[in-house]
């Protein structure tokens, strides 16, 4: 008789850890998984997400370089999204679009220290050499005797390697179409 009572005491505790386990299931939210991707529409505001897709199907574009993220700032409603970007920008995304929820990985990576010049040159960096170290032939500030300024004639200031004035608030980038 005693083995009976506790094999239905048995089934009785089996029953209730698996009815307990459907419910923390069911409540469980798919938003709050980091590492989940889905489209931007079953998100919820406030939700922080990397590599997210510009056009849906295409692959994620937006948001992927170490240590960053994005924020979903207006409720996936329509059929756009407002999505605030690691540079600050808003921008408008498809609600179609994937994305996956949190941030990417590794954020020290631009933190690291390298060792030696050849480092940079690994990365495939070239070294910087200032315009007065230069030729005149390569540069604008290049030439003269000794440490002269400007290219050696005086009057002039400083200048872009194009021969472009460089200071006092001198427009030197092409005109882009501004959104």
């Amino acid at each position: 008789m005693n083995s009976s009572v506790f094999a239905v005491a048995a089934d009785v505790h089996n029953q209730s850890t698996i009815e307990n386990m459907k419910r923390d299931l069911l409540n469980l939210d798919i938003n709050s998984q980091i590492g989940s991707c889905m489209p931007i529409a079953s998100m919820r505001i406030g939700t922080f997400i990397h590599n997210i897709e510009v056009n849906p199907g295409q692959g994620g574009k937006l948001v992927r370089a170490a240590g960053t993220s994005a924020k979903i700032l207006k409720e996936p409603k329509s059929r756009y999204c407002l999505i605030r970007l690691p540079s600050g920008a808003e921008k408008l995304i498809d609600t179609r679009c994937r994305a996956t929820v949190g941030t990417v990985s590794n954020p020290s990576h631009g933190a690291k220290k390298l060792r030696k010049a050849g480092q940079s040159r690994w990365l495939g960096r070239r070294p910087v050499v200032r315009g007065v170290a230069m030729n005149p032939v390569d540069h604008p500030h290049g030439g003269g005797e000794g440490r002269s300024k400007s290219s050696g004639s005086y009057g002039k200031g400083s200048r872009t390697p194009w021969g472009k004035p460089c200071k006092c608030g001198f427009k030197t980038a092409k005109n882009r179409r501004r959104n």
